[in-house]
This record gives structure tokens, C-alpha cells and sequence, in this order.
């Protein structure tokens, strides 16, 4: 998943030197509203491999991104790609972890995601929303070349560097805004995600009525 913005950053903070004849991988590389990989590829890759949960456009292996560095091996790529992902995935932490254990020391780690103000959007689900600050802390294990917001949206975009000698930051402590329960957790409560689930499907059968009811009477006027 990508935006126009996403695709802006990731073209103009990766250069050819940094992706040619390098190994790419992308955790979340489904192409549903756009994708930063053609972009990556005119750089000249030797591999790019796109992960997912689900098949289709841009999806190379199907895994999610929890599992991603036992299936492909850790420090195995050059670059490491997620767009618009973190904010979908329950566990964010160990997916992090795989972003930063897929990463070669020196290599690059790329990624986008949703801050404070972005809308609930399911795909299939969303959970939280990362601010510049978040980033800082949860990749103050490694040297940020690049953090921004996404402005005028909601989100916020990171470029960074594994470091050799690289020592992984603990991150079980730290709570990120949830998205659902509108203040910073430390992990997604099941009863509080179903209650919101339930009334999510209620909200969404409301709409349909409103919207069929409105169909109706849209009709019946037209024939009067």
C-alpha cells in the first residue's frame, strides 16, 4: 500500500548507489492504491521481494511481516521497504523487530505510516498511529538520516541506517496511541477490540440503511 507522498519520499531518499545491485525486500507489498516498487526498480536491484498476508499485485511470498526474517533469513537484505503497514499490524513491536533483523549492518531501512488525525481505515484492521517522537524512540537503536511528517496528512515517514555492532532496543515498556481506544496502550485488549469491532458492523449497517433509504426516496421522486 502507498500514497502519492509515499511514493515521493521514497524517490527522493533513495538514491541509485544505495539500491543498485543490492537486495530489497518490502513487508506490506501489496499494490492496493499504489506501490513504491517501480519506483525502486528503475534503480537496478539485483532482487526485490515483496511480502504479504494476502496474494496479489506486488506480493513475490505470502507471509506475513511477524515471520518475515525466520522466513528469509536475518541481515539478508540491503533495503528494507514497508509503506503504510505499520499501523495495520496487532504486534507492532515484532513486526519492527523484523524490519530491523532483515536489514544488513549499513543497510537501509525505508518506511511510512499514520500518525494522530489519520481516519480509522481497516485493511483488515488498524491499530495505532506513530508520530515523529515514536520513531525516535523506536529507532534510536539506529542513525535516522531522514524523519518527517507527512504533511498535509496525517502521517509520518522515516529513512535509517542499521549501524555496525547494532544492539536491538527494548521496546516491551513503550505504548504507542491506539487508534481504537483513542490514548497509548501497550497492547490491544481482546474484549476492547471486539466491543469496537461490534460497534463498527453496527455503525456500517446504519450507513447501509441510510444509504438504501436514500436510494428509495431518490426513486420515488424521480418517477413522481
Amino acid at each position: 500500500m502507498c500514497n502519492a507522498n509515499c511514493i515521493i519520499f521514497g524517490a527522493t531518499n533513495l538514491s541509485e548507489a544505495e539500491v543498485r545491485g543490492k537486495k530489497v525486500v518490502e513487508l506490506g507489498s501489496r499494490d492496493v492504491n499504489g506501490s513504491l516498487r517501480r519506483v525502486v526498480e528503475l534503480l537496478k536491484p539485483s532482487e526485490y521481494v515483496g511480502l504479504d498476508m494476502e496474494a496479489g499485485p506486488g506480493v513475490d511470498m505470502v507471509c506475513g511481516a511477524e515471520e518475515a526474517a525466520a522466513k528469509l533469513g536475518a541481515e539478508s537484505f540491503d533495503v528494507v521497504i514497508s509503506t503504510e503497514m505499520l499501523e495495520h499490524v496487532r504486534d507492532w513491536r515484532r513486526v519492527i523487530s523484523n524490519v530491523k533483523r532483515l536489514c544488513r549492518p549499513g543497510g537501509i531501512i525505508l518506511l511510512t505510516t499514520r500518525s494522530v488525525g489519520a481516519e480509522y481505515h481497516s485493511y483488515p484492521s488498524d491499530f495505532w498511529r506513530y508520530d515523529p517522537g515514536d520513531m525516535e524512540f523506536i529507532f534510536s537503536d539506529c542513525e535516522i538520516k531522514k524523519l518527517e511528517r507527512d504533511s498535509p496528512e496525517a502521517g509520518v515517514f522515516l529513512k535509517a541506517v542499521k549501524p555496525a555492532g547494532f544492539r536491538e532496543k527494548d521496546l516491551s515498556g513503550y505504548g504507542l496511541y491506539s487508534i481504537i481506544e483513542q490514548k497509548r496502550i501497550l497492547e490491544v485488549n481482546d474484549a476492547v477490540l471486539k466491543g469496537f469491532y461490534r460497534r463498527m458492523n453496527r455503525y456500517q449497517r446504519i450507513r447501509d440503511s441510510v444509504y438504501a433509504a436514500g436510494k428509495f426516496v431518490a426513486a420515488k421522486i424521480l418517477r413522481i
